[in-house]
């Protein structure tokens, strides 16, 4: 990795754990109707597990990122996963790491939904 991708991959790891951590407000959460449909103490304790997950490996973060992750809540397989879009949410960003060309979207689903 150049030192140039190293910076870029370290800004995108720190803008998507800010933001599924709650440290940030900068993006866009979005919860699938799966994850609706188990009630609000459902959803509170998968956002509270979002935010202690740290069990990043080379296996599910090849990318150094934390772009995506699977955990269980209430015995229920749950995924998060993040994409990366311009500013008018048309296309894709053009820079994930730079959040002023960059809207963040943090996507929460149950395993059977992806």
């Amino acid at each position: 990795m150049t030192e140039e991708t190293t910076a870029k991959t370290t800004s995108i790891r720190k803008l998507n754990d800010d933001l599924r951590t709650g440290k940030s407000h900068d993006g866009q959460i979005m919860i699938t109707a799966g994850i609706n449909e188990m009630g609000a103490a459902f959803k509170s304790e998968v956002a509270k597990a979002m935010a202690e997950f740290d069990a990043f490996t080379s296996d599910n973060d090849p990318h150094l990122e934390h772009d995506f992750g699977a955990l269980e809540v209430q015995g229920h397989k749950v995924f998060f996963k993040f994409d990366y879009y311009d500013l008018t949410m048309k296309m894709l960003s053009p820079d994930p790491s730079d959040p002023m060309v960059t809207k963040r979207v943090l996507t929460i689903m149950l395993a059977e939904e992806y």
